[in-house]
C-alpha cells in the first residue's frame, strides 16, 4: 500500500491465478480548452475505480489492465515484455463532457492520450515505487505510486537518489552568528522513531514586486506545539506556533528499507509583503538529508533547499535520524558533504607534521647506519 487512497486490481485467468496485481493511486492534471482560454484541472483515480474487461493476454496480445472510473473515463496499463523484464504502457481516455471535472470544455467527447512509462521489472519480480512518480502523457501528467516477494525498485526510490532539476541561483542569506538548536522527539508504540535537532530557518521568497527577500525563521520551543506520527514508510514531525505558523518535516526510505531521507516540507505562515499574506508552500518529491537507516544525518553547515520556484529554506546545523531510533539516542553520525569539503585544511596541516616526522626519522637513521659503517673500517693493531 503505497498511498491512503491506492487501490488493489487483480487480473485473473478464468476465476484461478492472478495475472496481473497492482496496487495504486494515481492523480491526473489535464489541460483542456474553454472559450475564455485553457485551464487545467486536476482529479484522482477515485477509490470506486473499477477493472473493465481487463486482460490475461493470449500469444497475439499483451496483457492489459483497464480501470474504469468517474464518468466515461477509463486508465489502461498494457504490458510489454522480452525474455527477461516487463515494461508498463499507460492510455487515459477522459470524457470532456464531465461537466463535474471539465466545466465548460469547449469540446464534449473522449480524447485519447497514451504514453511508454519507466516502470520496468524483471520477469517475476514486482515493481515498487513509494515515491510519487510523474508520468507525462502528452498535454497530461500522470503521478503514481504502484506496487506487485522479489522486487525492482524505481529510479526514484534507487539507494542514491536522482538530483533534482536545475534550479535558479540561490539568492545571497544572511548566516546567523550563532543560531539556536532545538531537538525534537517523535514517539509512536514502539518507541521513538524520529528524532531531530535543527537550528534557524531562512526562508526565501518572493515579494508583491517579484523582489526576492530572505527572513530568519526562528523556531521558539517555548510557544511551539510540537507533534507528529509514525506510520511503516513515513515519519512527520509538526511544528504549530502561537503566531499560525505551520512547519512540516516528513521522512520517508526508500523500497529496500536501506535508506532514509527528507521527503516534504511544508509552511504556513503569514507575510504580509507577498501577493497573498498567508502564504502556503509545500513539496514531497524532495531527496535531501539522506543517510543509512540505523545512522543519523548531521550538518552543520547551511543547506539549501529549493522548495517551489519561488520559496526555498537554508537549514542550518541539522541532526536527524528516522526509522530506527535505538534507546532515543542517534545512531552513528554520517556527515553531510558540505562539512566533509571543510576539513582538508587541519587534515593537510595533520599530513605535513607526520611528514616532516618521517623525513626527520629517516635522516637520523641514516646518519647512524653511515656512522656505525665509518667505525666497522678500523682494526685493532
Amino acid at each position: 500500500m503505497c498511498g491512503a487512497s491506492a487501490v488493489l486490481f487483480v487480473v485473473k485467468v478464468g476465476n484461478r491465478t492472478a495475472c496481473i496485481m497492482a496496487n495504486f493511486s494515481a492523480d491526473f492534471s489535464i489541460n483542456y480548452n474553454t472559450k475564455s482560454g485553457s485551464k487545467n484541472e486536476i482529479f484522482d483515480l477515485s477509490p470506486n475505480a473499477a477493472l473493465n474487461s481487463s486482460s490475461c493476454g493470449k500469444e497475439a496480445s499483451n496483457p492489459s489492465l483497464m480501470i474504469a472510473f468517474g464518468r466515461r473515463h477509463t486508465l489502461t496499463l498494457n504490458l510489454a515484455r522480452n525474455a527477461t523484464r516487463y515494461s508498463v504502457q499507460m492510455m487515459l481516455f477522459y470524457d470532456l463532457s464531465d461537466t463535474q471535472i471539465f466545466p465548460n470544455a469547449s469540446f464534449q467527447g473522449v480524447k485519447t492520450i497514451k504514453s511508454i512509462t519507466d516502470i520496468m521489472a524483471d520477469i517475476n519480480k514486482k515493481y515498487i515505487c513509494v515515491s510519487s512518480n510523474q508520468v507525462h502523457m502528452n498535454s497530461a501528467n500522470l503521478s503514481n505510486d504502484s506496487f506487485n516477494k522479489e522486487e525492482t525498485c524505481c529510479m526514484q526510490d534507487g539507494p542514491s537518489p536522482t538530483s533534482p532539476s536545475p534550479t535558479p541561483p540561490t539568492p545571497p542569506s544572511p548566516v546567523p552568528e550563532s543560531p539556536s538548536v532545538h531537538k525534537y522527539n517523535v514517539s509512536g508504540t514502539n518507541g521513538t522513531c524520529l528524532l531531530a535537532s535543527l537550528g534557524q530557518l531562512n526562508v526565501t521568497y518572493k515579494k508583491k514586486e517579484d523582489k526576492t527577500v530572505t527572513r530568519v525563521f526562528n523556531i521558539n520551543t517555548d510557544n511551539t506545539k510540537v507533534g507528529g506520527s509514525c506510520t511503516i514508510q513515513l515519519m512527520t514531525l509538526e511544528l504549530q506556533s502561537e503566531t499560525s505558523t505551520f512547519l512540516v518535516f516528513q521522512f520517508g526510505m526508500n523500497c529496500v528499507g536501506v535508506f532514509f531521507f527528507f521527503q516534504e516540507i511544508q509552511l504556513n505562515m503569514t507575510l504580509p509583503d507577498t501577493k497573498d499574506p498567508t502564504f502556503k508552500a509545500t513539496n514531497s518529491l524532495l531527496r535531501a538529508l539522506q543517510a543509512t537507516i540505523g545512522n543519523s544525518y548531521k550538518c552543520n553547515a547551511k543547506e539549501h533547499i529549493w522548495v517551489t520556484e519561488a520559496f526555498s529554506v537554508n537549514i542550518f546545523k541539522v541532526w536527524v535520524q528516522a526509522f530506527q531510533v535505538e534507546g532515543g539516542k542517534f545512531g552513528s553520525v554520517e556527515e553531510c558533504q558540505l562539512d566533509e569539503n571543510n576539513m582538508p585544511i587541519p587534515i593537510t596541516v595533520g599530513g605535513a607534521l607526520v611528514g616532516l616526522v618521517l623525513i626527520v626519522l629517516i635522516v637520523l637513521i641514516t646518519y647512524l647506519i653511515g656512522r656505525k659503517r665509518s667505525h666497522a673500517g678500523y682494526q685493532t693493531i
